[in-house]
């Protein structure tokens, strides 16, 4: 059974995805046994314990710099054996140290078709406003692996979603989630727990 640790910034929507796959059953061989949050005040944190997962917050205003912040996360995941991190609306750029230590065991939920609209800048609600001033008809989400370059780690799942007339970035925001994030963040999860992706360069196979 792979231990699975989530980092949230905010409310937890994806997170709570991820809790309610794992009570269905959907997530085989893994669970989440760590939520860390970047603030003490992220809701995701309310959720976590409702749960009974373990929570632990590394405040990112407490550390100056990247390579401090990735320390004291690494410490805070000493000992807990985690083979999976998740980043589920993390809000904070991981390190290079971090990211070496998981190489290909960090995975990312992206609110856009990479490679569009994403990058160094682009999360949360900025990704929904640049799709709709864009004028594209088609937009959605991609699970993904991490590494040094924002949103640049190779592509697990992605599912599209269409841009509908009147939409404005909290309406489209939560079509995304709803008919996309929530729905490929737990498939990636629980085919990186079963061992069923393979990464060849920056391409991944579902084996």
């Amino acid at each position: 059974m792979k231990q699975i640790a989530v980092f949230v910034s905010g409310g937890g929507t994806n997170l709570q995805a991820l809790i309610d796959a794992e009570a269905r059953g959907e997530i085989k061989n893994g669970k989440i046994s760590l939520v860390l949050a970047s603030n003490e005040n992220a809701y995701a944190l309310k959720r976590a314990e409702k749960a009974g997962i373990e929570t632990v917050v590394v405040n990112k205003k407490n550390y100056p710099s990247k390579a401090e912040y990735d320390a004291a996360v690494l410490k805070a995941l000493e000992g807990k054996s985690i083979d999976l991190i998740v980043l589920a609306g993390f809000l904070t750029i991981l390190g290079e140290d971090l990211v070496k230590q998981y190489r290909n065991r960090i995975i990312n939920i992206h609110p856009s078709l990479i490679p569009m609209f994403c990058g160094d800048g682009f999360y949360g609600k900025r990704v929904h406003t640049a799709v709709l001033e864009s004028g594209v008809k088609v937009t959605g989400a991609t699970a993904h692996f991490v590494n040094e370059i924002t949103d640049g780690g190779a592509i697990i799942l992605q599912k599209a979603v269409p841009v509908e007339q009147g939409d404005n970035e909290d309406i489209l925001q939560y079509r995304v989630m709803r008919q996309a994030e929530w729905e490929i963040l737990p498939k990636a999860v629980s085919l990186f727990c079963e061992d069923r992706i393979k990464i060849n360069g920056n391409k991944t196979e579902i084996l």
